[in-house]
């Protein structure tokens, strides 16, 4: 009977280790992957936001990641969009701590709606929430501070300002440090940045926005060889997705345009570039030739739900 019982012990003692072994102690988890107004989007009445409509395809909400740490048992979140509540549910779901109240911080892009104004459900009038750390770069925070309805979770401390500033890390967790890098983007209420996501093992880079990418100080292949992942601007696929609008008002690395940039580089380079950030015109979204276009060319594309070990 003893030796049954060892055994049983042993069996599931090995089970248990094998199990935890399995589970990445810090990972990213994608939790959205359009552009700020998600797909469908508001007004659309064309095929692309149809099929959703038409059951053919399923709605996805705006960019945001998920980043949890295991060991400290500690989640946050990268954008607060208009789809957080849905979002945050998947985020305590997803990472195995339900019993979460709040995020245990949120870091953000830029002042453009579909990246900070989910920042609204943590309000009294929702969460009620206690100090949530929000970290800011400096015009970014100042938005937040001298306008409502944002002003109002500051007062009310529902939110907490932590200062970034760029090209300076911050070690949220023994595991995990976050880098805010600045990057050129339609700046009307604050700056705009990308981030490295860093544990001791893994790196990724984080640019759901940016203008061009011959506009940036950094080079992007450079950059890339630098990381492990790399979730990159995927707004448009290529010019004239916008009829009766100039894509000059709302500029953006075409995918094209990216995927010349690497089309040269080995293939473990090209496989790194994961494209996120779909505006609703974008094919990558809905059209299956397109996206085995991108695939067969060595690159990936986001879906909610990947999770990508740190």
């Amino acid at each position: 009977m003893r030796l049954i019982l060892g055994s049983l012990l042993l069996l599931f003692s090995c089970s248990e280790t094998k199990h935890l072994l399995d589970t990445p102690a810090c990972f990213v988890t994608i939790l959205g992957i359009a552009q700020d107004g998600g797909y469908p989007h508001a007004g659309c009445q064309r095929q692309c936001c149809n099929l959703v409509y038409q059951g053919r395809r399923k709605p996805k909400q705006p960019v945001c990641l998920g980043l949890i740490d295991r060991g400290t048992k500690q989640i946050f979140m990268l954008e607060a969009t208009p789809g957080f509540s849905e979002q945050w549910r998947q985020l305590q779901t997803g990472s195995g701590y339900a019993d979460k109240k709040a995020p245990d911080g949120i870091f953000l892009t830029h002042a453009h709606i579909g990246h900070y104004a989910g920042l609204m459900q943590l309000g009294r009038e929702v969460m009620g929430a206690k100090n949530v750390p929000v970290w800011a770069m400096p015009r970014m925070a100042e938005f937040l501070r001298q306008n409502g309805p944002w002003s109002q979770l500051v007062s009310l401390k529902n939110i907490e300002i932590k200062p970034l500033q760029r090209d300076s890390a911050v070690q949220i967790t023994p595991q995990l440090r976050i880098t805010p890098f600045q990057v050129p983007h339609r700046d009307e209420f604050s700056e705009t940045v990308g981030y490295t996501i860093e544990s001791p093992s893994k790196k990724l880079l984080f640019i759901p926005d940016i203008d061009k990418w011959e506009k940036w100080q950094s080079n992007v292949v450079e950059e890339v060889r630098k990381v492990d992942y790399a979730l990159v601007d995927a707004t448009f696929y290529q010019d004239g997705e916008l009829p009766g609008r100039s894509i000059k008002e709302v500029p953006h690395p075409f995918v094209e345009e990216t995927m010349r940039l690497f089309e040269h580089l080995p293939a473990a380079e090209r496989a790194k570039i994961i494209f996120i950030h779909f505006n609703h015109t974008n094919p990558l979204l809905w059209d299956e030739p397109t996206r085995k276009k991108v695939e067969q060319a060595g690159f990936k594309l986001a879906e909610e739900g990947m999770q990508l070990a740190l």
